[in-house]
């Protein structure tokens, strides 16, 4: 499945978004004292640690640039009918599960006392910083236009007069992700060229009404786009994902940057070696990582959950935590069998309704709170001296009334921890998708004994204690499925 794609930019508004007092009421959002939390200390400490590990795994990486767009393209199965227009979505799956957190028991290490190396990301070729010449002098859209390497992202913007006068105004400070002309040698030659209306929109996606240079996109794990989704509201634009792997500094999982701090009198440009493509549906997500997903797809299908996720008309946009295979093989053979036999279907129902959160996409740092009459978001990144750092709290509800989930999330740099009520960790975060966010949790949530109360892990529990755990749950999960957003 390949269809044409030309690719550049657009723009929107404001350089920094800092939240006002009434969202972070609305969202119960409260910054905590990082100093004494125990959680903030294993944070802070493996921050230091990070440079010199992913510069000792980077040596084990052989994958090609275009086999990672093609995989990422691969992922999805059709042209699908999302953000107003049909769109060609891509998500590179199995990068996106490889940038995990490891789990490793880190108590046996000597403690590093020592800052973080100042030379980057790993590599054996940095990404290219032009040399200073003064100051700027031109434009975003004129540094683009009279570049060798990205003479047909400037053919595609100059189908559209409007991108070209934004870019050439001073409305915002800009962040463009330009793929270069060697990123559009990827598509495939016989490809037709697609509709104005898919280009334009696509255009956007390459484009950040914030500015972020390099530095700032190191300890930046998403990145708000100029590409309204509809699912979000026109306050919450589609975002993209950053991450520092084997590849070096990545967008979405599978663009590498190769070109960095290209700054211009209205924003920077950094260069990308593929085009990005707007992200898929949870559904698709979850169907097609069968290896990590498919205990969880059976779940959502047989509770009548699936379908709805399916069909994007029917659901808002929310936050899914989505157990692993392995989460649901730590509840045993008991539970398992139970849950899915027909006396535990309404059990199977509240359990997976209790991992979804309906009209709140929580990234990991940024939150955005989406509803028909009101939409708000707040970054978790505001822009200060040093890497952004800080504990947060927030009190989520789930698809089933008056019940919630209660997140934590410590922050150093990039490096960000999220737990669920005071003990469940997040393994991978931060799967962007088009009618929300997918968090990956390593074990399946069990409600805590009392409200407020820390959970434990379902590893061992007897199906007694289980039944016991989940029957307050389960009133509520007679619910119908139509009426359930995400």
């Amino acid at each position: 499945m390949k269809t044409s794609i030309l690719l550049g930019l657009a723009a929107g508004a404001t350089a920094f978004v800092i939240p006002d007092q009434e969202t972070l009421s609305s969202l119960a959002i409260e910054p905590q004292q990082e100093e004494a939390h125990p959680f903030w200390d294993n944070v802070k400490q493996d921050a230091s640690r990070i440079w010199e590990d992913l510069e000792k795994q980077f040596d084990e990486a052989a994958e090609s640039a275009k086999q990672l767009f093609d995989d990422a393209v691969d992922f999805t199965y059709d042209t699908t009918v999302e953000y107003g227009e049909k769109f060609e979505t891509a998500f590179a799956g199995q990068s996106w599960l490889d940038s995990a957190t490891t789990e490793e028991d880190t108590s046996e290490r000597p403690p590093h006392h020592g800052k973080p190396p100042h030379h980057g990301p790993p590599g054996h070729k940095r990404p290219h910083h032009p040399p200073h010449h003064g100051p700027p002098n031109q434009t975003v859209y004129e540094l683009i236009a009279k570049s060798k390497y990205t003479t047909k992202l400037a053919k595609a913007i100059d189908e559209f007069p409007d991108l070209v006068k934004l870019l050439n105004g001073t409305s915002a400070n800009f962040t463009v992700f330009a793929p270069t002309d060697r990123a559009f040698e990827k598509i495939p030659k016989h490809a037709p060229k697609p509709p104005k209306e898919f280009l334009k929109k696509l255009l956007t996606y390459h484009v950040s009404p914030d500015f972020y240079p390099a530095g700032r996109v190191l300890v930046t794990r998403t990145i708000p786009t100029a590409l309204e989704n509809p699912k979000f509201g026109k306050k919450n634009p589609q975002r993209l994902a950053t991450e520092i792997g084997l590849r070096g500094l990545t967008v979405n999982f599978y663009s590498r940057i190769i070109a960095i701090n290209i700054f211009g009198t209205n924003g920077v440009i950094h260069g990308l070696d593929s085009i990005l493509l707007p992200p898929p549906k949870v559904a698709r997500i979850i169907d097609a990582l069968p290896g990590e997903f498919s205990t969880l797809e059976l779940a959502l299908v047989k509770t009548g959950i699936y379908e709805r996720f399916n069909d994007t008309e029917k659901h808002g946009a929310g936050t899914l935590f989505a157990p692993s295979n392995f989460a649901f093989q730590k509840l045993g053979p008991r539970i398992n069998a139970f849950l899915f036999s027909s006396y535990g279907l309404k059990y199977l129902k509240a359990l997976i309704l209790y991992h979804i959160v309906p009209d709140v996409v929580l990234y990991s740092d940024a939150i955005y709170k989406v509803s028909s009459s009101d939409s708000s978001h707040m970054a978790l990144d505001a822009p200060h001296h040093g890497p952004p750092k800080g504990f947060f709290h927030v009190d989520l509800p789930t698809a089933l009334d008056d019940k919630s989930l209660s997140i934590d999330i410590a922050r150093y740099g990039r490096l960000i921890e999220i737990k669920i009520n005071g003990f469940n960790r997040v393994a991978v975060s931060d799967g962007v998708a088009y009618d929300g966010v997918i968090h990956v949790v390593p074990n399946v949530l069990i409600p805590p004994k009392t409200p407020g109360g820390e959970a434990t892990v379902a590893e061992d529990m007897e199906l007694d204690e289980f039944l016991q755990r989940m029957a307050p749950l389960v009133g509520e999960a007679d619910v119908d499925v139509n009426d359930l957003e995400l």
